[in-house]
């Protein structure tokens, strides 16, 4: 985006609302951090946590993380964050002293970031979607908050009560602000970017009175409207199914854990017996064709060269989700992504370069956190749509099965001049036809009377 953009959006806004100052702004979001020196063991008041740039370090990627507190929030606003090229915060309070989705424990505001934002895109919002009925076309509520980020719009709903996060609520909470980011992502009408940009609903934007390093901007924020209610948010929303229910806690789809222990007997020694707390990583090597054991994740990083500008840097952070998933060492991790970056710098850009830092960031997330991240959240984050194994809930056993005898009706002389012919010496015909003579026979009394091994009895059983 050109610089003339965000000055044409920073004259609007000024014109029309009253602009705030990043410690009130953060203050107003915030109401109820706790003061330095108290302490809640039983998590009853989470807490801000914002991460800035530690310019005093000599390391100019280090980053550290810090709990915003109300008593001393004005000086460490003006030490850590006014002026820093990197300062970020969400809308969430979160337990403890770390910024993970786990240990989010209240909303204060759902934010959305909309890229491509120059005078005539601000002007369609304002003129004709903010603040409009809710069963008008692509109409929005009024956001409390609309802030200037040096290329497009940060778009701010204060929650007049705050929301607490349980599982089932942040799921639902992801729906609705997916359903709204595409209402809000309208290309040549309310951006210029073409591919809309999904994001979690603890995503971190940079924070108002810090600097925008890529451009040199100061992010500047305007009071647009009032704090909003979750009914009114459930308003606006497209499909009803995509609405917050907080009286709904219970994760949907739950099974007893009476049920539970017998339907998977593994996952209950694991997590219930032994106590075994978070997630796996997915077992490639013992469920794809060949030796590879980083199949999937190799395969993920072939579609670099289909990424469009607004996704580069979410198809990084991808890359190294499918290392954590796929137990791929770091140190391969760094090697191959720095490849992929290469190449996602040959991508057209709208003035929004990519840079060494972005790769850098992109590494961070390799951890447990990401293991079960789903493909839909994966397509929004990339702008994929990824391929499916069509097997309509079978196993991949039964599929087979059920795709060899579709191909045995279909053609029932398929072999013919395919591979090795069905001779009465080998190994396929001698399972063959000890199976019709026996059909019920163990594979075990098969390998003891036709002398063959273990794993060629298994090739040719089915």
């Amino acid at each position: 985006m050109e610089i003339r953009d965000y000055e044409d959006v920073v004259t609007r806004l000024g014109a029309l609302y009253e602009e705030v100052r990043g410690c009130e702004f953060y203050e107003e979001m915030f109401p109820d951090n706790e003061c330095s020196g108290d302490s809640y063991e039983d998590y009853s008041h989470p807490n801000a946590i914002y991460l800035y740039r530690d310019m005093e370090s000599g390391d100019a990627m280090r980053q550290r993380r810090r709990i915003m507190l109300e008593d001393t929030w004005e000086e460490d606003y003006l030490e850590y964050v006014e002026g820093n090229p990197l300062a970020l915060c969400s809308g969430v309070a979160y337990r403890g002293r770390r910024n993970r989705l786990q240990d989010a424990q209240r909303m204060y505001a759902l934010i959305f970031d909309l890229d491509g934002v120059g005078d005539g895109e601000l002007s369609t919002l304002l003129r004709t979607r903010f603040g409009k009925p809710a069963e008008q076309i692509r109409s929005l509520p009024m956001p409390t908050y609309l802030v200037a980020s040096g290329k497009g719009l940060h778009v701010y709903y204060l929650f007049d009560q705050p929301i607490d996060l349980y599982p089932s609520i942040k799921v639902q909470l992801k729906a609705l602000k997916h359903d709204l980011t595409y209402k809000m992502w309208d290309w040549k009408g309310t951006s210029k970017i073409k591919s809309i940009q999904y994001q979690s609903i603890v995503q971190s934007f940079r924070m108002v009175g810090s600097v925008n390093e890529k451009y040199g901007n100061v992010v500047r924020a305007f009071q647009t409207g009032e704090r909003v209610t979750l009914e009114t948010m459930n308003e606006y929303v497209m499909d009803k199914k995509n609405r917050v229910l907080l009286d709904v806690r219970k994760m949907p789809g739950k099974t007893p854990i009476v049920v539970a222990k017998k339907k998977w007997p593994e996952w209950y020694q694991t997590r219930v017996v032994d106590g075994v707390p978070g997630m796996r990583r997915w077992d490639i090597a013992g469920k794809v064709n060949g030796k590879d054991p980083y199949a999937l994740y190799h395969w993920f990083m072939q579609f670099a060269p289909q990424i469009l500008v607004g996704h580069r840097y979410f198809y990084m952070m991808c890359c190294v989700i499918y290392a954590s998933k796929c137990g791929v060492p770091y140190q391969k991790l760094r090697e191959d992504l720095r490849k992929v970056f290469e190449r996602l710098l040959l991508i057209e850009h709208d003035n929004n370069p990519l840079t060494e830092r972005d790769m850098k960031s992109a590494l961070k997330i390799y951890r447990r956190d990401f293991y079960n991240i789903t493909l839909e959240d994966i397509e929004r984050m990339t702008g994929l749509r990824l391929p499916r194994n069509k097997r309509n809930g079978r196993t991949r056993e039964k599929h087979l099965q059920g795709a060899r005898a579709i191909r045995d009706i279909n053609n029932d002389n398929w072999r013919k001049g395919n591979g090795r012919p069905k001779g009465s010496g080998t190994a396929q015909a001698k399972v063959i036809e000890w199976r019709q003579q026996h059909p019920n026979g163990r594979k075990i009394d098969c390998e003891r009377e036709t002398g063959l091994s273990r794993p060629t009895v298994l090739k040719w059983w089915e």
